[in-house]
Parts: structure tokens; sequence; C-alpha cells
């Protein structure tokens, strides 16, 4: 039977689908337009967390077999490059642990001790800080594990409760520059919430007491934890059950009701207290060491980083014998230090309209606040071994040292007992040269940390001069009962002169210098007279450039608008607490940069040029050699800008020069990134590895990190870190070494030397003067005297940028022949978000180039901190003497002015002095003279391009439909038309 069904007749393509195809076709190539024009804008950010394309170098002919592993790799995997690290942390935890207090010798503990961890920091211990400092706690060693591998019994009940309960309380939290979200609760667990088993199950035990504190970057710990919560300012930290027993004054360095009460319970109840401190800033201990709440025994162990738990125990068995030393003095009541009312800031009430937007358009705080370091360079011990020596002479009535102090500069016990003599002490008018004898006289091995301080003739009136202040240190090695080690130390003769404004130099007075060997700043053992000539330095000591003043805008403020501590009467000039006050009483005024204001009548430099020069040509080169002129002609505008303004973490290649991309991670505690682990060892906090006094160690601490950075394909590293402890309430003192310039700058040139003899070049920060978090990115003008500046807080950059050193390999000729060449350890620094005066830090033409550059020799690079801010103005840094800009350049303005040969020249320089850090560097690793390199494609491209493709495919296929709809409909059109007529 036939099919009687009428067929089915086609449908036109409606209007809708039309609309439908097209705009659908249209969003997938929207989409792949702005996936590709964003991945492209951020591609070193992407690259950065998620891995680059790789370098490939192709060698010119005939120097296929020259020798370019100019730095000897040990560690083909990161992984064992970080275990290794690892026992490193080991080593710099178990020196830098100072033992603070052993009565009746209730350390160290027998293997096989039962202990009693309390505290909630016994299990959430500070591995480190919030910010660049890091630690990601998964890959930690904890308190339990470290103490239960030294052989202790722990006590599981008291310690699982604490592990399973610890999370409800409520603890610290430093949020980035964002005070609204941040919280300042110590979060200790109140001993009545324990459990009545984890209560029980301590007696009998030793009570292992951890008290933590932590730190973090953009916030500082608290003054007055009451002010803080009701000061409008800190929306998140908010009362519990915690805050309700605050008392008035009450701030986040001394102990806590809940603390004093865990001590309390732990003394009712255990055979012996020992109080661990886990923190990295000093603390207010006065009462654990008589009275009531007083301990057998404290240890300061610092923040841990990944394996430092595992040497705290080590430490409590004695299988380490502690010889660490305080890195700050230990006062009894910080709330009397001359810092305390003049840390934090206060606000410039007239300042409006400041730089009012960020890059993106959002509205900053557009006013300005300040700092002024009314102690100028009375703070830590220099304070109060001065107080001491004015009251011993009469003139500082009321000032009782051991009344005030609980711990001096430079103090730490051992197991074992040391006698030292003071073999010599001579000075040739140079140099002051002292051999000191180190004998252990106890019976156990351990080493001893030897410290000379000098003592400078003062006149009242005259400049400003300490009592007391460190000029040379060492550690012996490993002494065994019985052994001795004789100790050189010296100084030079100059380092114990004083700045003076009035010369425009160092003034070294004539008299009588005293030489005192001490166990700690107060102690002392054995002293020598060094009789000098008067003398004035008008010149740097390391390159002979002339020295002047270059803060005279400092200077002159403070002497206008303070009061400065003076050692002439210290009750008379005693800093009052800062309030807010205007820019006009002060006489100063904040402009915003202009740079056409800023141009001056240097020619137009040569750019793009074809020479054939590559960089690796220059390595080994005089930073003044003829040939870089060759090789920055060869550069263009947009390579100079390029490289410059997109240096989050990196710095992009320049292909036609043959300069690879690099890679340059934070941070102070190893390898780190803000936004997630990197899979490298995590360290131990400065604040421990300056209590090691080690500089020899330090030195491998920084070889380690160089074969780690060589291992994971790092070329450059966010630090160290070598701000001052000028106050404990720092919120990144975990970050830095020292209240002592001396100190940190010899931990610094070490760790930077160690990093650099394997190529890693270390960027240390944050230059200068940034010494607190709180308004660092609100125009905090910093404030201070030249003397305290040059003195306290721009020497250990100083000395650094002075003292490290490398031995470096370089292809010195067309055969191949490999050289070594003494070279800068310290090629690199970063500049800080505060102001020094009225100028952005960055920008600030005095501190970035006319001292370290024009005074100290420094040839190397300077980055900004993160710039994100509308006042961290680009042609400021430049014009400055900054060089490249912590960003990306798809988030932050251009550089202006491009096509002026100031700017030009400028970018120039700037461009020559990172590059001279990168080809004498790990970066080059493999290049030979006459390499070409190239690129390939970042591994997530090739997603971008497959995705890309992928949508493209789509759209192509709806635009495939579209047309033939409307063919379709075209046809169906004409059917019906012939079908009417």
């Amino acid at each position: 039977m036939a099919d009687t069904k009428p067929k089915k007749q086609p449908k036109k393509m409606t209007r809708r689908g039309f609309v439908a195809c097209g705009a659908t076709a249209a969003g997938l190539v929207g989409v792949t337009a702005v996936v590709n024009v964003g991945t492209n804008m951020f591609k070193s950010a992407i690259d950065h967390y998620i891995g680059g394309g790789e370098t490939i170098i192709t060698n010119a002919p005939g120097s296929e077999s020259w020798d370019t592993a100019y730095y000897d790799q040990q560690y083909r995997g990161r992984g064992r490059a970080t275990e290794e690290a690892k026992q490193i942390v080991v080593e710099i935890e178990g020196e830098g642990i100072v033992l603070l207090k052993n009565d009746g010798n209730a350390l160290p503990l027998a293997s096989g001790t039962e202990v009693s961890l309390i505290g909630r920091f016994a299990a959430d211990p500070v591995y480190g800080g919030a910010g660049s400092g890091t630690v990601d706690p998964n890959d930690c060693v904890t308190l339990h594990d470290g103490i239960v591998a030294a052989g202790l019994a722990v006590n599981e009940t008291a310690y699982g409760w604490i592990a399973e309960n610890y999370a409800n309380y409520a603890k610290a939290n430093i949020t980035m520059d964002n005070p609204n979200t941040a919280t300042y609760y110590i979060g200790e667990i109140p001993w009545a919430d324990y459990s009545p088993e984890a209560q029980g199950s301590i007696s009998g035990t030793t009570a292992l007491v951890v008290i933590g504190r932590g730190g973090g970057e953009g916030g500082d710990l608290s003054l007055d934890l009451l002010g803080t919560m009701n000061d409008g300012k800190h929306a998140a930290f908010v009362a519990n059950d915690e805050t309700a027993n605050y008392e008035e004054g009450q701030h986040e360095l001394e102990l806590s009701r809940e603390e004093r009460d865990l001590i309390s319970a732990a003394k009712e109840a255990c055979d012996k207290v020992i109080v661990l401190y886990n923190g990295s800033t000093p603390m207010e201990l006065a009462p654990l060491m008589s009275g009531d709440l007083e301990v057998d025994a404290i240890l300061s162990i610092g923040s841990l980083g990944a394996s430092g738990a595992t040497a705290v125990g080590q430490v409590l068995v004695g299988a380490t014998n502690p010889s660490g030393k305080t890195t700050d003095i230990w006062a009894v009541d910080f709330t009397a230090d001359p810092t305390f009312g003049n840390f934090g800031g206060r606000q410039y009430t007239d300042v409006t309209n400041y730089y009012a937007h960020n890059y993106n358009g959002s509205v900053e705080d557009a006013t300005a606040y300040f700092v002024e370091y009314k102690e100028g360079i009375y703070y830590g011990y220099r304070y109060y071994e001065t107080a001491a020596a004015e009251a011993e002479a009469g003139n500082y009535s009321g000032f009782d040292y051991d009344e005030a102090v609980l711990f001096p500069f430079g103090y730490g016990l051992s197991y074992t007992t040391f006698e030292q003599a003071l073999d010599s002490c001579e000075s040739d008018g140079e140099t002051v040269s002292a051999s000191v004898t180190v004998t252990n006289t106890g019976s156990a091995a351990g080493k001893c940390v030897v410290e000379l301080y000098y003592s400078a003739p003062y006149t009242a009136g005259g400049i400003e001069k300490s009592a007391v202040v460190l000029g040379a240190f060492g550690k012996t090695a490993l002494l065994d009962p019985g052994a001795s080690e004789t100790v050189e130390l010296s100084f030079p003769v100059r380092q114990m002169a004083s700045w003076s404004s009035d010369e425009g130099g160092y003034v070294l007075d004539e008299g009588d210098y005293v030489i005192s060997l001490r166990s700690d700043s107060h102690t002392v053992i054995a002293e020598q007279v060094v009789a000098l000539e008067a003398q004035t330095f008008k010149t740097d000591s390391a390159t002979g450039n002339e020295l002047a003043n270059r803060f005279d805008d400092l200077t002159e403020y403070m002497r206008a608008n303070c009061e400065n501590l003076s050692r002439a009467d210290f009750a008379g000039t005693w800093p009052a607490a800062a309030q807010d006050k205007t820019a006009a009483e002060c006489g100063i005024t904040l402009e915003e940069y202009d740079y056409k204001q800023h141009l001056g009548d240097e020619p137009m430099p040569t750019t793009g040029a074809n020479n054939g020069v590559s960089l690796i040509d220059l390595r080994g080169l005089a930073y003044d050699d003829e040939l870089w002129d060759q090789l920055l002609d060869e550069l263009t505008v947009d390579d100079m800008t390029a490289m410059l303004n997109d240096c989050a973490y990196n710095t992009p290649a320049i292909a036609h020069i043959g300069k690879p991309a690099t890679s340059e991670p934070d941070g102070p505690a190893g390898f780190t990134s803000l936004n997630g682990a990197t899979g490298n060892c995590a360290y131990c906090s400065e604040f421990v590895m300056a209590q090691t006094w080690n500089t020899e160690l330090m030195y491998r601490m920084g070889q380690m990190v160089g074969q780690e950075a060589l291992a994971s394909g790092y070329n450059g590293w966010y630090a160290p870190a070598m701000n001052t402890h000028r106050s404990p309430f720092a919120g990144r003192n975990f970050e830095y070494y020292s209240e002592d310039p001396l100190l940190a700058g010899k931990i610094g040139a070490a760790v930077v030397s160690g990093a650099a003899s394997n190529g890693c070049y270390a960027m240390i920060k944050h230059y200068a003067m940034n010494d607190q978090e709180s308004y660092r990115i609100q125009h905090l003008c910093t404030w201070a005297t030249e003397q305290t500046a040059r003195e306290i807080y721009l020497r250990p950059f100083e000395i650094t940028i002075k003292e490290a050193s490398t031995e470096m390999k370089y292809i010195s000729d067309d055969q191949g022949t490999v050289e070594t060449v003494k070279m800068p350890g310290c090629t690199a620094m970063m500049s800080s978000f505060n102001y020094v005066g009225t100028q952005w830090a960055g920008g600030n033409h005095a501190l970035c180039t006319e001292v370290p550059r024009g005074e100290w020799g420094f040839t190397g690079c300077i980055i900004t901190d993160f710039n994100l801010y509308g006042y961290m103005d680009k042609n400021w840094a430049l014009d400055g003497g900054t060089d490249m800009h912590l960003t990306y350049a798809a988030m932050t303005p251009a550089f202006q002015g491009t096509g002026e040969a100031s700017v030009v020249a400028r970018l120039r320089e700037a461009s020559h002095r990172v590059l001279y850090t990168v080809v004498n560097s790990n970066a080059m690793q493999g290049m030979a003279p006459g390499s070409t390199i190239t690129t390939s494609p970042s591994p997530w491209q090739y997603g971008v391009w497959g995705g890309s493709a992928v949508l493209l495919a789509g759209a192509a296929a709806l635009g495939v439909r579209c047309y033939l709809g409307a063919k379709r409909n075209k046809e169906i059109e004409a059917e019906e038309a012939a079908e009417k007529k």
C-alpha cells in the first residue's frame, strides 16, 4: 500500500534562533579575546604561580664544550634540596635557642621523662608569620613530634585534648594592611576549660608550658588591647570571654590572665615547670622569674620553621647545649621604654586629597601619618646601658638597671660554664684588636659567644653617644669540657666615631676608649683602655667617596619639632607621646610628584643599536666597563620599560640581548609565596637566626638557599629583611634580626654572601626605616636625625653592601678559559612603603642614590615593595634611584615621558643596574659568550590556546549554522513563492 503521509516540510530558522546563534558565537569570540588578552597582560603573574616557559640556550658553534656550569648544583630536584635545608634549620634552631632561666639545673631532662605539653601553642605552634614570612604548618615538625623524637614521654591525654580543642578559641590574626579584619586575641585556652581527665593527667609530670606570640606583615602588635578593641578601626576584634579579662592598659606582650592561670595550675600539679616562649620578639616575662608565678626554666625558642621543633627536643634533653644569646634587650616594663609613646603613628590633620586614588581608581587614605624617632640613638640596650651609666654617675635619679631590665642584650645561659680571658687588646690607631681565650670549665660540651664592646668618651651637650656599643663578636666551635679556643676579634677604630651633622662626617673625639669583654651588654669580664687622638672622617671607608649631610631635612625637622632624648638630661628630655598635629605647624609640605618638574639636560641616549653584544659577554666585568655602553645602546625604550615595569617576583626576558627571564620569590623564611606553598624549606625566623650569633652557620644557610634556588629554577630572593627591632611591638620583628645594627649587618652579610656563592642574588629589604607596619601604605612620614639614621637604621644595609662578597666564575676569552673574580655579594635591595621625611622612600634621592651608590659603592638594583598605591610613582622612583617595580604591568600606569631624554637616560641607568645583577647570577648558568636564547611557551598557554581553539571552533560552527539557516530560509521562501504562483 502506498505511503499517503505528506512529506515533512523543512522549517525556517526563526529570528530568535538567529539572535541566539549569533550572540552565542559572538560571546565565544569575546570570551576567547578576553582570555587571551588577559592572560597575556598577566603572563608574568601566572608564570610565577603555576610555572612559565623554559629558557632554551643555543650556544655558539665551537663553545658547546666550554664549562658553563658556573655554579655547582648539588641537588637535582627541589625535594632533595628541601630535605637537606631542613637539616640546616635544625642546626640554626639548636644554636639559636636561648636559655633564659635554669634554676637548680632543671634542664636538661633525662631521657624518658614524662612531660605534659600545656597551652594552646603546644599543639598550634608559631612556625613563621603572616605575609612574606608565611610558613605552611602542614610541612612542619610539630613540637609534640620533636619532643617525642628526643626521647621524652609526652602525656597524650593533655596533649590530645588541646589538639582537639584549640581551634575553638580565637587567636590573633594580622591581616595585611587591613586593620578592620585584624584581631589581637592571645588565644590561650582557660585552664578551667580543660577536661577533668586532661587536668588530672599532668600531676607529677614535668610541665612544658608553651606561650606563643605571632606577628605579621601589615600590622603591629597591640600596645593597648582594650584601646585597640574600642578604637573603631578593628571591627573584627570584638568582645569575647578572653577580652572580659583584659585589664586597663594591658598590651599584647604581657602575660594574659589565661596564661597566668595555666602556669599556676602547672606549678601546683607538676614536679617542674618549664616555659617555652614560642615567639620572635621580646616579651614581658618578669613574673616568671620570681614570686607566685616563678618557674624552673625558660627557653626562648622563637618561630620554628619546618624542622626547628626537632632542635627544641634535642635541647630539652641536652643532646644540643643551648648557645644562643638574646638579640634585643628584654625590659621589665615595655611601657617605660623610650620608644613606647612614639610607636605606631599619628596624623597630619591638614593633609587632604594627597594621592587620593590608587591605580585602580579606588579611593585611598588621602591624608598622611608620621612617626618621630624622638629617642634618637637611645633605644634598646643603648638606652638602658647608658641610663645605668648616668645613674651610677649620679646624673639620672631613680633609674635602677636591675628593676628596668630582665635580660640584657647578648644574654644567654648554657648547660656548662665558660671562662673567658682577655689575653690582649690594643690599637694601632686604625684597628682595635683583641685576643680572647675561652675555656669550657663545666661538664658538658658547648659553644660560647664572645662579645666585645666599646665605650667612647662623652661630653654633656656634645655628640650623643651610647655608653656601651657592640664592636665585634665571635663564637667558638663546640668545646669539650676542659678544652680551650682562642678567638681573635677586631674592628676599625673609625667604627667608634659618631656622625656629626655640624661636620658632615664621622667624628672620633680624643680620649680614652674603654674596650670591654662582656658576657652580655651589662656584665663586664675584662676591659682595656685605648687612648686615641681626635679624627674627623669625611670620606667613606670602603670607597673613599665624599661624605656629606644627606638628610638635613630630617635633622632640621627633629630639632624644630621634637624634644629629642639626650644623655645630658634623660629625665628632662624624655620623649613625649605623639599627638596629631598639622604639617603646616611643622613647617613641611607634601607634594605629589610631577616628572615634568624634574627633567634634566641629559642628551638623548642611543637606543636600538645593533652592536652584536650579548648580556653574557658582560659577566665578570666591572660595572663601569666600556662594553656596557655598547650593550645598553642595543636596548629600545620598549625593552627597558617592559623589563622595569613588570617585576613582580620576576624580570622579563629580552631575547635579542640574550637576557633570560628570572624568578625571584619572597621571603625571609625561605622561598615562599603569599598564594600557597612553594615546596621549598621554611626556615626558622630571622630572630632565631641572629640569636645564634654565628656568621659561619648563617653563611652555610645562605649557601643552602642558593642550592634551593638552583634546584628550583630561582635566581633572586626577596630577603633577608634588614630592618631594626626599634620596638618589641613591631609586627615583623620575626622577619628582622636584631635591635643592634652591627649584629644584623654581620649576620645579613653572611647570609647574602652564602646565597651569592651559588648565584642567588639576595634583595635585602626594606630600605629604609621601615621599622613598623602601622600606616606603612598611608604616607607614613618617618623622622629621625641624620645621626640616628646613619648609625642605627642604615647601618645594617651599609655593612651588608660593603662586606658581602663572592668568588664568581666567568669565561674570559674566546677560547673558553674559565676564571674567577671577586664580586660584590649584595647586588639588589628592596625599598620600602614608608616615607623618609616628606619623600617616599623609593623616590628619595638621598636615600636610594646619594648614600648607597654615591658613598657606599652599591652597584646593584633596587626594587620597590609591592607597587599598588598612587604615591609609588614610577618616574619618582626612577628619579630617586629605584629601578624595578614589584607589580604587574597591567595593574599600574606606565612610565611617563618616555620621549624625554632625561627619562630615557634614567631608564637606561636603571636597566644597567638590573642587567648587572642578572648577568652575575645563576640566571646565566649554561650560557657561553655568543649564546642566544629563546623561551618556550608556558605550559598553561597551551591550555589557553587549546581552549581558545575549541571556543573559536564552536563560534565558527555557530556561524556556519547561521549561514546554512539563512540559506535554507531563502530556499523555503523561494519554494513558498513558487507554490503561490
